[in-house]
C-alpha cells in the first residue's frame, strides 16, 4: 500500500492523470471516500492520463458513463443503487472484463463483485484544507 498527500484538489487531479498514463485494458479503479473529498477530481485526472479530450463529469444520476481517450473509459457512481443486482442489470461485466479501464466511485458499495485485481484508491480528508491523504492498493 503506497500513502500519497496531496494539498489542492490541483494535486488530486494530477495524481489521478498519473495513474491514468500506466493504467491498461481491463483495469479496475476503486475510489472510496466521504462526499467531497476527491473522487471525481481524481477520476478527471485518470480521464486526462487515458487522453480523454471530452469533460468528465460524474454519473450520479446516470451511473455510468463512457469516455474515448487512448483507452475507454467507464466511469461508475454507484452512490445511489441499492444493492448490486442494479449492477447485474446495468450489464457490469461487459464494462469490468471488457477492452477499456474502469473507474467505480463509491466502489466499497459494491466489493462483494469487485474483481480481486482491482487497484483500491481511498481518499482521506486531513485536518487541513484541501489537503487529503490518498492510499493506493495495488492487488
Amino acid at each position: 500500500m503506497q500513502k500519497i498527500v496531496t494539498k489542492n484538489p490541483e494535486e488530486t487531479f494530477e495524481l489521478g492523470k498519473h495513474i491514468g498514463k500506466r493504467l491498461q485494458k481491463g483495469d479496475i479503479v476503486c475510489l472510496v471516500g466521504d462526499l467531497g473529498a476527491g473522487k471525481t477530481a481524481f477520476s478527471k485526472g485518470i480521464g486526462e492520463g487515458l487522453e480523454v479530450v471530452d469533460y468528465i463529469t460524474s454519473p450520479t444520476y446516470t451511473i455510468i458513463n463512457e469516455y474515448h481517450g487512448r483507452l475507454p473509459l467507464y466511469h461508475f457512481d454507484v452512490y445511489r443503487l441499492n444493492d448490486t443486482e442494479e449492477m447485474e442489470e446495468l450489464g457490469y461485466e461487459e464494462y469490468f472484463f471488457g477492452d477499456g479501464v474502469v473507474v467505480v466511485e463509491w466502489a466499497d458499495l459494491i466489493k462483494d463483485i469487485i474483481p480481486d485485481n482491482a487497484i483500491w484508491v481511498t481518499i482521506n480528508r486531513t485536518m487541513i484544507e484541501d489537503e487529503r491523504e490518498i492510499e493506493i492498493k495495488v492487488s
